[in-house]
């Protein structure tokens, strides 16, 4: 049997497991192993005495997955970017966004609505973690927006929508673990999220703008905030400018010359700060104990499906499947561009079933070397390029398609995370009310990726000027 065949048998095999349940980190290590010994022993025409060989030899390649990969400098901003999430709830920013957000914006139509999507997204840039900023805005927006007259389903579909922000916006762990698998610049990747998400946080507040305007009663604006109020409410929201302007400048120098450091630098030096103004305002013992121990289970979780997916992602190189899905994929009739539209709603579909980071980490591995043979190569330049743009920049392009798509998955059904998130929070809401409120928000994801696709200068701006 051809290596290629075992390659799609197992991943078939793969897929069976996942469906079933199992973990996507033991499911893909499992697949991966397994692929290993099939194809080493098949090498040796599968004898009774090689058996034990093929064996051997796939256990110690598999072995040194996890150490030669883990190892990686770039992963480590994985822990950091998630410490500065759980501080951050501690040090009370997600209440002083709200709070903000409401003085400055809800004089406009559907204005607590948009608030509370401006406030997400500004919690964002201080948590890489979705679930965490949907399940601190249930308990903060959801009750002040039905306060006023917020139907409760729109209102828990803004929160589960809004906290979709954190995969993109930087410091996000999804766009650390597409750099990680692509093997592209962590810099320049993190630097791509920052305009794509306040992109996707302005449809998401025109959206709703328009929604009020058109729907009597559908959200009324709350005036009355004098411009002394809205002074006020911006000092205890500066530890977040100063997060975002420390990642900004150990990633890219906006002065000219070299960035400050290292984006891994400027992850723990955000965190320093946020543990700073928690400590100042009165974070305990117990609190700062619950933030670590949090941090330590998502960095492992994490780091669990990583070394799985890349013993399969080793099985898959001596199966050559990646090269071969490539090769299928450029002999294709079809426009590259309606090629890569169809890859996209693949992922939508697929997403249904999947979380986020396993979707994506048990399938780059075979679509990125695809989509890049499709723009002519990974070291094409713009000009021999099929999208226009030079090898590296559609990595980082299609990797920010791919995140963002990945936010979409958490709040599709039937199993789009951010809706469980928020209905296990608020007793008073059911799963499927919170996937009728999100439901408008899939036209203004579409919209989004839409742009992203016909217009890239959106996504490639920041990391061309680096």
């Amino acid at each position: 049997m051809e290596p290629i065949e075992i390659g799609l048998i197992v991943s078939g095999g793969l897929l069976v497991l996942v469906l079933l349940g199992m973990r996507v980190a033991f499911a893909a290590g499992l697949a991966g192993l397994v692929g290993l010994i099939w194809i080493f022993w098949a090498r040796k025409d599968y004898g009774a005495d090689d058996f034990g060989w093929a064996l051997t030899v796939a256990v110690k390649t598999a072995g040194q997955v996890p150490h030669s990969k883990i190892s990686s400098q770039a992963l480590s901003l994985i822990p950091t970017f998630i410490l500065i999430g759980y501080l951050a709830y501690y040090a009370g920013l997600t209440k002083a966004l709200f709070e903000a957000a409401k003085r400055w914006l809800a004089w406009v139509p559907g204005g607590l609505a948009v608030a509370t999507v401006f406030a997400t997204a500004g919690f964002a840039a201080v948590s890489g973690a979705s679930v965490a900023t949907s399940a601190v805005f249930a308990r903060i927006a959801i009750p002040e927006m039905l306060e006023i007259g917020y139907d409760k389903r729109f209102a828990a579909g803004v929160v589960a929508a809004g906290g979709t922000l954190a995969s993109l916006i930087p410091p996000s762990a999804i766009l650390v673990i597409y750099a990680i698998i692509v093997e592209q610049d962590v810099g320049k990747l993190l630097l791509a999220g920052f305009i794509p998400g306040a992109f996707s946080a302005l449809v998401y507040g025109l959206l709703i703008i328009g929604l009020a305007l058109t729907i009597r009663g559908f959200g009324p604006a709350v005036k009355g905030f004098t411009w002394k109020q809205r002074l006020v409410s911006l000092p205890p929201v500066l530890p977040i400018f100063f997060v975002v302007i420390t990642i900004i400048l150990f990633v890219y120098n906006p002065f000219g010359g070299d960035a400050w450091g290292t984006p891994t630098e400027g992850g723990a030096i955000g965190a320093f700060v946020v543990f700073l103004m928690a400590a100042y305002r009165g974070m305990r013992w117990s609190q700062l104990k619950d933030a670590l121990l949090e941090t330590a289970k998502l960095s492992v979780m994490i780091f669990t499906i990583i070394w799985g997916v890349l013993i399969y992602v080793r099985f898959l190189g001596f199966a050559d499947l990646p090269g071969a899905f490539a090769d299928w994929i450029t002999s294709l009739s079809m426009s590259p561009l309606l090629i890569l539209v169809c890859i996209l709603l693949a992922y939508a579909v697929l997403g249904m079933f999947m979380d986020a980071i396993g979707m994506l980490l048990l399938t780059l591995p075979v679509v990125y070397p695809a989509v890049m043979a499709l723009n002519g190569g990974e070291f094409v330049s713009a000009a021999d390029s099929t999208f226009g743009m030079s090898g590296p920049m559609c990595a980082i392009w299609f990797g920010i398609l791919v995140v963002k798509m990945a936010e979409f998955c958490l709040i599709t059904p039937p199993i789009g995370l951010n809706c469980f998130v928020v209905a296990g929070v608020r007793e008073d809401l059911s799963v499927q009310d919170v996937f009728k409120g999100v439901t408008p928000f899939f036209i203004a994801d579409a919209i989004t990726i839409a742009l992203l696709v016909a217009f890239p200068a959106i996504v490639l701006w920041l990391p061309m000027r680096v």
